[in-house]
């Protein structure tokens, strides 16, 4: 965990009530799959957001407007300085992935895995990638992930745009290894359909982000896990679906 401060470089809206955040600092350490905490001004706790892409120095932010604190973020200007803790959490383990992987996400699931993909992809892997969203005016990846020659389908709850359905009806065959990031129904269907040789990351609610409060448990093969501090990434098969 390191505690800096960073600036806001970009924060514009990107979709129906989703937020694009480009902020400059120290960005090393920083892995796939961790999350940063962001002091907010005249609010009390930090408010927990995925890092979704590092380039040099800036660091990419994808978030929901969806309370308070992301309400205040999204109103934040270019050049505002934040005090932001990085680094936290545990990351995607990419050494598991072999020559193909899918990774597969889920609304705000989805950012995570833009920086798993741009990674996986320096590793000279064969990635696809399935997203899912709940309608068109809520996507907001773009061609990011095709740039990075990745192959992505899309799905859409209302059909609205791609496959009308969820992402597990676009899984057909098992893979060799995946990493995923949802909400827990998502997770736990894409599990009992291509089985437990992957890694989710777990969307819970966060009060600390550092371990200390124990909010955000979850339980597990290996008894009751911090969301913000053993995970928020775990392997498919150590997860205690409810």
């Amino acid at each position: 965990m390191k505690q800096s401060k960073w600036v806001i470089e970009t924060n514009v809206a990107v979709a129906s009530k989703t937020c694009l955040m480009v902020l400059r600092g120290d960005t090393s350490g920083i892995r796939p799959g961790q999350f940063v905490e962001i002091a907010l001004p005249n609010l009390f706790l930090r408010r927990p957001i995925s890092v979704c892409n590092i380039d040099g120095d800036r660091l990419t932010l994808i978030y929901k407007v969806v309370g308070e604190g992301t309400a205040v973020m999204s109103g934040l200007p270019a050049g505002t300085r934040l005090d932001i803790l990085s680094g936290l959490g545990n990351g995607y383990d990419l050494s598991r992935a072999g020559d193909k992987v899918l990774l597969v996400g889920g609304g705000v699931g989805v950012p995570p895995l833009i920086y798993a993909a741009k990674r996986l992809r320096e590793m000279d892997k064969q990635v696809r990638v399935v997203v899912g969203f709940n309608t068109v005016s809520e996507m907001f990846i773009g061609d990011t992930l095709e740039t990075m020659g990745c192959k992505v389908d899309v799905c859409t709850m209302d059909g609205s745009f791609g496959k009308q359905g969820v992402v597990t009806d676009l899984i057909t065959t098992p893979a060799p290894f995946y990493y995923a990031c949802g909400p827990l129904p998502m997770l736990k269907a894409l599990v009992q359909k291509i089985g437990t040789n992957g890694q989710l990351s777990l969307e819970e609610r966060m009060g600390c982000g550092v371990g200390i409060c124990v909010g955000c448990s979850v339980q597990t093969t290996e008894g009751i896990k911090r969301v913000c501090k053993e995970g928020p990434v775990f392997n498919a098969g150590e997860v205690i679906w409810k």
